[in-house]
């Protein structure tokens, strides 16, 4: 049994929507690819520049790391750890009505190898920026239907919380150069003394061994006594 020929207008009919379909196929492939190709920012990380996070002093971890600490308070910052070779502080900004933004400065002391004697600190320091916004949460009411059980409805009215949105390390140079400068200004402040150390109690002396020493005892020989005999 043989079909009778599709006329013209019915082919043209049905190639329509096969081209339709295989131009959106070629779309939706040629997106997906460069989706997976798409680079990321750490991949232009070149690693070649070590002066905007470092700087070297000549003076202790602890001088160090007390400047750093004394700048950041300087600025409004809030400590929230501090020893002889790291410190972390953190300040909160509000750029516009809806947006927050919080700056964690974290700085690492490190002694540097030098000439025998000589004091040198490298401070590593670090700036994290996380930026919130505010997003709405629409709030909904329970009501109870009898034996449907309880029906979700909602209602006119949101609550407003504040959620993570972005999250980098600060690279700007001068940011850092500003900072720099500042801890130095607080080092140079201590004017180089060195760190108290507790004193400790000096060891009573001995007594001391007699001058003349004391002669040894003589003996003397008894004579014997004769009984009457």
């Amino acid at each position: 049994m043989t079909l009778p020929p599709l006329s013209t207008s019915v082919l043209s009919a049905l190639r329509t929507p096969i081209l339709v379909l295989g131009l959106a196929s070629m779309l939706v492939l040629a997106g997906c690819g460069s989706s997976g190709t798409r680079r990321v920012s750490y991949e232009t990380e070149e690693f070649d520049s070590t002066t905007t996070h470092t700087r070297s002093y000549a003076a202790t971890e602890a001088q160090t790391c007390e400047a750093a600490r004394r700048a950041l308070l300087s600025q409004g910052y809030m400590i929230s750890a501090a020893n002889t070779d790291l410190v972390t502080g953190r300040k909160s900004f509000q750029p516009a009505s809806e947006v927050h933004v919080e700056v964690e400065f974290r700085v690492v002391c490190a002694r540097e190898g030098g000439k025998a004697g000589k004091r040198s600190t490298v401070a590593f320091a670090t700036a994290l920026q996380d930026r919130y916004g505010i997003k709405k949460v629409n709030n909904s009411a329970s009501v109870g239907v009898g034996a449907f059980g309880s029906l979700s409805l909602p209602f006119a009215g949101s609550d407003d919380a504040m959620v993570k949105v972005a999250s980098e390390t600060l690279t700007d140079e001068l940011f850092y150069d500003r900072f720099f400068a500042l801890l130095d200004r607080f080092l140079e402040g201590q004017g180089g003394e060195e760190p108290e150390v507790p004193s400790v109690a000096p060891e009573a002396p001995r007594p001391a061994a007699p001058l003349n020493p004391a002669a040894p005892a003589t003996t003397f020989p008894v004579k014997p006594v004769l009984s009457p005999g």
